[in-house]
């Protein structure tokens, strides 16, 4: 038995069992490596306090906007011409690092030197040098981690991502033992991720040791013009996730973007979840570009399983925000559970959108995310700027919500041009399951029982109302499940 898990976990037989061994161990190294960092993130934003984690995750909101410019879509670039044709791969290697490096200089003077004029907050700007050279060295890291897929060995990314994770959250608890300040956080953060970098690039030591030797000047324009199309989609989430921390922080306290901040941070963990399950329909998406009846069926058992997830989120989200933000962030941080209410509103149109996007893609109609993206930026903005001065951290949680409801109707739109398909087949289902979970939820909360055992007690009982009624999307789970056994 477990020489077949090994084989399974480890080996790439068959182009069915590839698939699902990749597909496991992407999922396992985003969820391991979330749940690891969200240990520290939690230590880290009660022992700061809302005024110093504000600094913090303002600045790493500021500085990811700039570095994301480091990678562009070059990552998705390499990793699709070298699984076409690994002999080139270290040609690409060395051609993305060279730019990849240059960005990241070019990046920190940009920030160094200009960013001072335009930001006015003293302890964001002591930190943000920092913060950007820390998340050059993650992308520098991820680069090298990426490599791996081109030889559809995701095991080794995984552990790469796990590792680095790891060492982040070690580094970053002595940091706040010796010193309990954002700065200190981010040297934490800094030497984690410099040791994930060093394990990313061992398996790849004669690539780099031939960088300069293998740099191939002709490759620079194709790599670049091929990453722009997969850049724009990576500019749009940077800016949803981002934009409405920085804006805040224009118009309210560094403490109110604490707050915020610390919702982002459990939002951020449960945005993986569409990520990591819609990319295992994608391989089936591709091969089925020709076949319009087929790819409908896919995209609507995809959409199907989402919904079963992203509805009873939303439900619990909203019932147990006060609950959640407490326990997670303790009682400091409980003010911001109005945000979690209003933000629990995304899941669904962000689980959808995850799945349509790939449809998209599937479909070789990426060209067609540039005015999804357009539309995102600039509804997100206007939104924020009209609902912020208003309302604080509720307008900018009520503006990522409108905004995600309109960019998620502009896909549906856009798709439904190339082939019809419903996206709420036998909804009432999950919306019956839901309405039972939070009954049950409203009089756990009433009786004071503990948050953990309302969450186990809640998912039990919506998995066994949607078992009663045979939703079709509970049903996908368990084929999925059993398929994997067959495969091991």
């Amino acid at each position: 038995m477990m020489q077949r898990v090994r084989s399974f976990l480890f080996e790439n037989r068959t182009s069915g069992q590839t698939i699902a061994k990749n597909t496991f161990w992407i999922a396992a190294g985003q969820i391991v490596s979330r749940l690891i960092k969200a240990v520290l993130v939690a230590y880290a934003a009660r022992v700061l306090g809302a005024s110093e984690w504000g600094t913090f995750s303002y600045a790493m909101s500021l500085a990811a906007l700039f570095t994301l410019f480091m990678d562009f879509g070059i990552n998705a670039v390499i990793t699709r011409e070298s699984s076409r044709d690994l002999s080139v791969q270290q040609r690409y290697f060395s051609t993305a690092f060279v730019i990849k490096v240059l960005m990241f200089i070019a990046i920190t003077l940009f920030v160094v030197l200009v960013v001072p004029f335009f930001v006015s907050i003293p302890e964001v700007l002591v930190l943000l040098p920092l913060v950007v050279f820390m998340l050059g060295v993650d992308g520098l890291r991820d680069f090298g981690a990426s490599l791996s897929r081109a030889w559809e060995k995701m095991e080794v990314e995984a552990g790469i991502q796990i590792l680095t994770n790891v060492c982040i959250v070690v580094a970053g608890f002595v940091a706040l033992v010796v010193s309990r300040t954002a700065l200190s956080l981010v040297w934490g953060y800094l030497i984690g991720t410099s040791v994930g970098m060093i394990f990313a690039y061992a398996p790849y030591r004669s690539y780099v040791r031939n960088i300069f030797k293998m740099f191939d000047r002709g490759l620079i324009k194709k790599i670049l013009y091929a990453s722009w199309p997969f850049g724009m989609v990576g500019l749009m989430g940077a800016i949803m996730l981002n934009t409405n921390t920085i804006m805040l922080g224009w118009f309210r306290s560094i403490e109110e973007v604490g707050y915020y901040g610390a919702v982002q941070r459990i939002m951020w963990l449960l945005y993986a979840i569409p990520g990591f399950l819609s990319s295992a329909f994608f391989p089936q998406m591709a091969k089925l570009i020709a076949d319009t009846e087929g790819m409908r069926k896919i995209l609507e058992r995809g959409l199907s399983f989402l919904t079963l997830i992203a509805v009873p989120m939303t439900a619990a989200g909203i019932l147990l925000a006060w609950e959640i933000m407490f326990v997670v962030f303790g009682d400091e941080y409980t003010v911001a559970a109005e945000v979690f209410r209003i933000t629990s509103l995304t899941f669904l149109p962000v689980f959808l959108s995850t799945m349509f996007g790939n449809a998209l893609f599937a479909l070789n109609k990426e060209k067609k995310l540039f005015m999804y993206v357009g539309i995102g930026i600039v509804s997100n903005v206007v939104l924020n700027l009209a609902l912020i001065p208003l309302w604080g951290m509720s307008g900018a949680a009520l503006s990522a919500v409108l905004s995600q409801l309109l960019i998620t109707s502009y896909l549906v739109y856009v798709l439904r041009k190339e082939f019809s398909f419903r996206i709420f087949h036998n909804v009432w289902k999950v919306l019956l399951a839901s309405v039972a979970m939070a009954a049950v939820l409203v009089v756990l909360r009433v009786l004071k029982i503990d948050t953990y055992v309302m969450i186990a007690v809640g998912g039990a009982v919506y998995l066994f109302v949607s078992f009663l009624l045979k939703e079709p999307g509970l049903r996908l789970l368990w084929e999925k499940i059993r398929g994997l056994q067959k495969s091991a």
